[in-house]
């Protein structure tokens, strides 16, 4: 009776107080604030409970009711931890809807389904064993003020941060805090930070995450981030998964130490398939990733895994990505074929139009770019690297550095390194792309439908084909822009159907016979036409090859790694740099050399060239490899004879 009594003289000194006061009811780890101009009449019924603004406490529960002058927010609930524990405090208009439960500093908090406005969960302190759980199915906002949370023995999941919530969560990584969520490595949990709806990071703090069991961050729908920084230090799993869409607009992400995908984005229904892109994403389901801005730098040793991968399209748009896989391919069961890693990787296209790439792989059989619809370059700066080995596998035996001949295996028991590999058609119309692999049969850029090259400047160094089409019948166009193609064993630019130079400045090389500058599928009634801009083809051209528009002439001897001046009559037209000299004709040596094969020069009128040139000024293309309107001295100028076209039929498609 007592404490009753006592209880009873607390509920009656709040509604006499002024307004700034506040009525604070306790019941264990969790603290119910009231502020007195909100609280009306509360009901005290039978002598077991006092219900405040609809909120009922059995009063066997309360351990403490006080008033203070504390300022309470609506909507709000803050979870403190002490290590050991938590302290909750709840605002009393939210109280109602909440059921609180507390173990140590594993929390949980069911929403009911009343709540009709928006409620802020700000988590801070840390803890060795503990965790945030929340249900509900309204939306929400998470702040996270310097929260470091392991969840060491699990009490409702094994994650550190579980929102078991379908809607909108505002996941705000509060400005100049460090958060760390680290997973229990047992369990059913999907992530160490999982949400079930659909997570908008927000605000420029940190937030590190390590996935014991599975992936690090893991939403059941999309994720948008903005300004925060999002580190994954490792994961057993991928470092961020998620459905319908990822959209980066801002912020900072790295991901290292992840067994599979650095970022991966599915189709949440299946069965419906892709929404395609949307008007503001709203409602989409498209399993599309978007990269708009902020920085990502990715390292993935996974087998097969992918830097960046979607189940819909890939669309970049700015920012700087760094993304490096150093895993070998696999054997895929389920398709009965090999597989490998790629920095990017898309089910469908991939589009870049602005940003800066820089992309590495290094793995057996490993990709910068691939895809299995188109690819897209209109803007940007994109650099890739590979230089894994050709990797084999026929469902029984595997071999990461497969060196035997390919022409007789079937194409699905292996997987060679490229720098950008699409089964739809490649469009090239502006921006930049440097590629250089290495490792049998590795390729700069191939495509399996078509390759139209446009605009922009691309720079490839490639062990194999350097831009190759791949399908039968299937064309090679480039009308403009700047287009340098290296092949060390094989030709330059190929093409299994009609090859066409239109226009812009191409500059092609190829390896030592049969391998040419450019190739056409001449066994196939196809051919080379060369119909205008600037040719300079080191290997000479595909035998056949039909000449219009303008002037070609050829040398059958130069001078390796010299300068050498191109003139349009009396026009400079490009400075270049030849090709070093070729060790071997049997592949393996550096393409080009002194009376290795020939040069073969096309303008629009009557072509000049000039050797051991000195250039200074102007614009660099290539790499270095060429230069546009610098000033020339010196030299000395070149013999050149009508181009005879006595090409071969040129290597292996």
């Amino acid at each position: 009776m007592k404490k009753i009594f006592s209880l009873m003289i607390c509920a009656l000194a709040v509604c006499t107080v002024i307004t700034a006061q506040t009525m604070n009811i306790r019941v264990g780890q969790v603290t119910y604030q009231f502020p007195a101009e909100q609280t009306g009449v509360m009901n005290y019924t039978d002598g077991s409970t006092l219900s405040v603004m609809n909120k009922v406490f059995a009063l066997t529960e309360v351990e403490e009711m006080y008033v203070d002058e504390t300022t309470v927010v609506d909507n709000m609930v803050s979870v403190a931890y002490e290590e050991s524990s938590a302290v909750v405090t709840v605002a009393g208009n939210v109280a109602q809807y909440l059921t609180i439960t507390t173990n140590g500093a594993h929390v949980n908090i069911a929403q009911s389904e009343d709540v009709v406005e928006e409620i802020t969960y700000t988590l801070s302190g840390s803890s060795t064993d503990g965790e945030f759980y929340m249900s509900g199915s309204y939306k929400a906002t998470v702040e996270l003020n310097g929260l470091t949370l392991t969840n060491t023995n699990p009490v409702t999941s094994g994650a550190a941060v579980h929102i078991q919530n379908g809607k909108r969560i505002k996941v705000k990584v509060m400005d100049g805090t460090i958060n760390t969520l680290v997973d229990n490595a047992s369990g059913s949990q999907k992530g160490a930070f999982y949400v079930k709806g659909h997570p908008e990071f927000s605000e420029s703090g940190v937030l590190n995450v390590v996935g014991n069991l599975k992936h690090a961050i893991k939403s059941g729908e999309y994720i948008e981030l903005k300004e925060a920084t999002l580190n994954v230090t490792s994961a057993q799993g991928d470092g961020i998964n998620c459905a319908q869409y990822f959209l980066m607009k801002s912020g900072n992400v790295n991901i290292n130490n992840v067994t599979d995908d650095g970022i991966q984005c599915d189709i949440d229904d299946t069965e419906v398939g892709s929404t395609g892109e949307t008007i503001d994403h709203e409602d989409e389901d498209s399993g599309n990733i978007y990269l708009e801005g902020g920085q990502i730098t990715i390292n993935t040793a996974g087998i097969a895994a992918k830097g960046v991968k979607s189940e819909g399209d890939l669309v970049v748009k700015g920012g700087t990505i760094n993304i490096t896989t150093t895993g070998n391919g696999k054997w895929d069961e389920e398709d009965v074929k090999t597989k490998a890693a790629a920095c990017l990787g898309s089910d469908a296209k991939v589009v870049i139009s602005g940003g800066t790439l820089t992309l590495t792989s290094t793995g057996a059989g490993g990709k910068g770019i691939n895809c299995d619809a188109a690819f897209e370059l209109s803007g940007g700066d994109v650099t890739i690297v590979t230089k894994g080995a050709l990797y084999y596998h026929n469902g029984t035996t595997e071999n990461t550095n497969y060196t035997g001949n390919t022409d007789n295996v079937n194409s699905d028991y292996y997987s060679s390194s490229k720098g950008v590999k699409a089964d739809g058609a490649i469009t090239i119309s502006g921006g930049k792309i440097s590629v250089s692999t290495a490792g049998k049969n590795a390729e700069g850029i191939e495509s399996k439908t078509s390759i139209l090259i446009s605009n922009g400047e691309v720079t490839v160094n490639s062990y194999d084909d350097g831009i190759n089409v791949g399908g039968d019948g299937s064309d090679l166009i480039i009308s403009g822009g700047y287009v340098y193609s290296r092949a060390m064993n094989n030709d330059g630019i190929d093409g299994n159907g009609n090859v066409y130079v239109k226009g812009g400045l191409v500059y092609a090389i190829g390896a030592n016979s049969p391998e040419v500058a450019i190739d056409a599928n001449s066994e196939e009634q196809k051919k080379l036409y060369v119909q205008g801009g600037t040719l300079i083809a080191v290997g000479g051209l595909e035998s056949g090859a039909q000449i219009t528009g303008g002037t070609c002439k050829q040398t059958t001897s130069f001078t390796a790694e010299a300068w050498y001046a191109l003139y349009n009559g009396s026009e400079l037209v490009a400075a270049f740099k030849t090709p070093a000299t070729s060790s071997s004709s049997s592949g393996g040596g550096r393409p080009g050399g002194s009376g290795s094969k020939k040069l073969v020069v096309y303008t629009s009128s009557t072509p000049a060239l000039k050797s051991g040139v000195t250039v200074s000024g102007g614009t660099e293309y290539f790499d270095g490899a060429a230069n546009i309107g610098g000033t020339v001295t010196g030299g000395s100028s070149v013999t050149l004879s009508a181009y005879t076209s006595s090409g071969g039929p040129g290597g292996r498609p």
